[in-house]
């Protein structure tokens, strides 16, 4: 038997500074439950492939055309993480993981479609887009000529005014897809849009691409030109994003990337991805994702049925949207009360939202995090219970003890 001390971690020795600050946040994860639809609880294996030492590796270029030399493994695991990326997207041509986020391969495929100057139209961000999809304070409104479609008084995409933006303004690129739009997208009606004024369509499937990858959810794949997505979201894996394209289109995306939008990749997060791509093929993954829509369906249904509003009256996905304008708060008011309770979430705009981005009307939902802690109806409707208290004014200190039995319950992976 061992009687030796545990030695404190390297950083813990050389920064406690620091060292203490990621305890923090190991604490107010494990104590904390998030809905934030953006985030999601990846495994030790993901985290420890991101850790490794191959972050020392700078491997500029592609494998087998790399600007430097040593890069044999960095080249093995890159091959590895595009096979599984095209294996799970059932009908991938190309995979290019080297994107350091969803935001840079959107740009890196809207400069290599619609290069410099070229027209563009996206979805706008009131009404569920994505900054990145054309939006005035984003390089891709800055940089591209951008024009945005919306949703009607349902909330659903307005698939007549998307023909009518596209006819009007030529795009070169089609954007499908958003960041708080809770329903399924209808593809194959935005190819036919987009093939009427011969342009690329676009599929950004940043959220939904873990339930789109385990099938639950309909596929832009085969569809589209071209597929952004993260790969932190629901596809659970560590931050980075992803861009699958068509045969014919690959060389010009992956120049958009490397040189054009990134230089050296981070390996490291590559082979995170790679981890997690693997993670992602093995039947269980299909089973937590439906239990991800279930879950979203369920609190959407127990938020009706206490009176709040749903934007769109349910959803489709992992995303629920609740509407506050009946109600005395705002979308940060909300935010605020969830924190104190334990809970993370966030103020989110809505379509037609009378307030600011800091402020709005909205509360944007998510069930990827949860249902990784294990999760199921039972426990929704305890979240659902005391989300609907926040709203309607109750105390957080009174929620406190509920969130905190629920972590103790289900605690991190």
């Amino acid at each position: 038997m061992s009687n030796a001390v545990p030695q404190p971690s390297p950083l813990r020795q050389q920064d406690p500074e620091v060292a203490a600050w990621l305890q923090r946040e190991d604490r107010r994860q494990s104590q904390s439950l998030t809905l934030i639809a953006s985030e999601n609880h990846c495994s030790s294996a993901v985290r420890e492939a991101s850790q490794s030492r191959i972050t020392d590796k700078y491997a500029e270029g592609y494998p087998q055309k790399r600007y430097y030399g040593g890069c044999e493994v960095a080249d093995g695991i890159e091959e590895l993480a595009r096979q599984r990326a095209m294996q799970l997207f059932a009908g991938a041509e190309d995979a290019n993981v080297q994107p350091h986020s969803g935001t840079t391969a959107n740009l890196s495929a809207l400069l290599a479609l619609a290069g410099v100057g070229g027209r563009i139209v996206g979805m706008a961000l009131k009404a569920g887009g994505h900054l990145s999809h054309g939006h005035d304070k984003s390089h891709t409104g800055v940089v591209f000529q951008a024009r945005q479609y919306g949703v009607d008084d349902r909330g659903r995409i307005d698939l007549d005014e998307v023909r009518r933006v596209v006819k009007e303004h030529q795009p070169k690129v089609l954007i499908a897809g958003g960041s708080s739009y809770a329903r399924n997208i209808d593809y194959a009606a935005f190819a036919a849009i987009a093939r009427e004024a011969s342009a690329v369509l676009l599929a950004d499937i940043a959220h939904p691409a873990g339930l789109i990858a385990a099938g639950v959810v309909p596929s832009p794949v085969g569809i589209a030109d071209v597929v952004t997505m993260t790969t932190h979201k629901t596809l659970r894996g560590p931050r980075g994003g992803m861009i699958l394209a068509k045969k014919e289109l690959a060389k010009q995306i992956n120049s958009a990337v490397f040189p054009g939008s990134q230089g050296g990749p981070l390996v490291q997060q590559i082979a995170a991805k790679a981890v997690a791509f693997g993670e992602a093929l093995r039947p269980e993954f299909r089973d937590y994702q439906q239990r991800v829509k279930d879950n979203a369906a369920y609190l959407a249904e127990r938020l009706l049925g206490a009176g709040l509003d749903i934007v769109t009256g349910g959803t489709d996905n992992h995303i629920v949207l609740v509407d506050l304008r009946k109600t005395d708060v705002t979308g940060a008011q909300v935010e605020e009360r969830a924190l104190a309770a334990g809970l993370s979430v966030n103020k989110n705009a809505i379509p037609g939202d009378p307030r600011p981005p800091m402020v709005t009307s909205g509360l944007r939902l998510g069930t990827a995090a949860v249902t990784t802690r294990g999760f199921g109806r039972d426990q929704i409707a305890i979240v659902a219970d005391v989300i609907t208290g926040l709203v309607k004014g109750g105390d957080p200190e009174r929620f406190r003890g509920t969130i905190h039995g629920l972590c103790e319950a289900f605690p991190l992976p």
